[in-house]
């Protein structure tokens, strides 16, 4: 290239590709603080662990509420079988024990003693054999979705309780309707309503806490080891023949018995049926001690029982 064309190539200034090409940027180093972000599935903090139950209270409410309503719905008399289930079985158990076997012998207001019992007792082992199964049962949803597993328990606890409100009415009406007919061998007394009924209450809401916390327990067990859910049934019958579903606790007095005696005073299933009946049938304010163990039960079972489910929070849901 001669001189004259250089420097007039050089006057015109760079080409349109050379104007074209970015400046390259200079190098830079991002700081981000990872202090507040979590290992996904981690276990939060006790505290943390308890607001995020708190947040998800609606979810509970509503998958209770929904799954009461639908269930039943493939049969043809659907929810009617709340009630219909519970008074079948009063009327088998008073046939066998109380007819034939005459368990009954010497209760006063036996009918009604047997249907507290048996409306009861179903309304106790319901709720812990559906919330020990609840994790167990819904693994698609707890692999699905990111929420503190313990609301499944909880919400099975509350839908027994809702599905048991019309079953409570009538447990109610048959105490008052046929709970004092006489028996032969038995002392009737008179049942009418008073405030001794709202003893009910404050039972069945610390029975609830009772379950609740039997419930998260055996949830982390059943989902650790399947196994344990065919124990859950065996575990109720032993419920069952301990709680004086059909029978009085005088029966064992009678038979010198006071290892039996004591081991049915601390059933806390015992305890709600004794205020319960207390009330209902006789009258009268439970024993103190029915409420402190009962008291004690409900306490004890929901710490140590959620401090149990929240200690396998992370494991729950996992492929084995």
């Amino acid at each position: 290239m001669d001189a004259p064309e250089a420097e007039a190539e050089a006057a015109a200034g760079p080409g349109p590709a050379a104007r074209d090409v970015p400046a390259e940027p200079a190098a830079q180093t991002v700081q981000l603080d990872g202090s507040p972000l979590i290992r996904v599935g981690a276990r939060p903090g006790l505290l943390t662990y308890l607001r995020e139950i708190w947040a998800f209270r609606h979810f509970i409410f509503y998958d209770s509420h929904s799954r009461v309503a639908s269930s039943n719905s493939s049969d043809s008399l659907g929810r009617v079988w709340m009630v219909l289930n519970p008074l079948l079985f009063g009327l088998a158990y008073f046939f066998i024990f109380g007819l034939l076997m005459q368990t009954g012998r010497g209760v006063p207001n036996f009918i009604g003693y047997l249907v507290i019992g048996v409306f009861t007792f179903r309304f106790f082992t319901s709720a812990v054999s559906g919330g020990g199964k609840s994790i167990s049962g819904n693994k698609n949803v707890v692999q699905a979705f990111n929420f503190p597993r313990a609301c499944l328990v909880i919400s099975a606890t509350v839908r027994q309780l809702l599905s048991s409100v019309p079953v409570f009415f009538v447990m109610a009406a048959l105490v008052l309707a046929i709970g004092d007919i006489k028996l032969d061998g038995a002392e009737q007394i008179p049942v009418r309503l008073s405030w001794y009924w709202l003893q009910f209450f404050p039972a069945i809401a610390l029975a609830l806490l009772v379950m609740l916390g039997w419930s998260l327990a055996l949830a982390r067990a059943v989902d650790a080891v399947p196994d344990v859910a065919h124990l859950i049934s065996f575990g109720t019958r032993i419920m069952f023949y301990t709680s004086a579903v059909f029978f009085g606790i005088s029966r064992w007095e009678s038979r010198g018995l006071d290892a039996m005696i004591v081991v049915m005073e601390l059933n806390p299933l015992y305890c709600v049926l004794d205020i319960i009946r207390q009330g209902w049938l006789y009258e009268e304010m439970a024993d103190p001690f029915r409420w402190q163990v009962l008291g004690a039960w409900a306490v004890g079972s929901l710490i140590i029982g959620f401090i149990i489910f929240w200690r396998g929070e992370e494991t729950y849901g996992r492929e084995r």
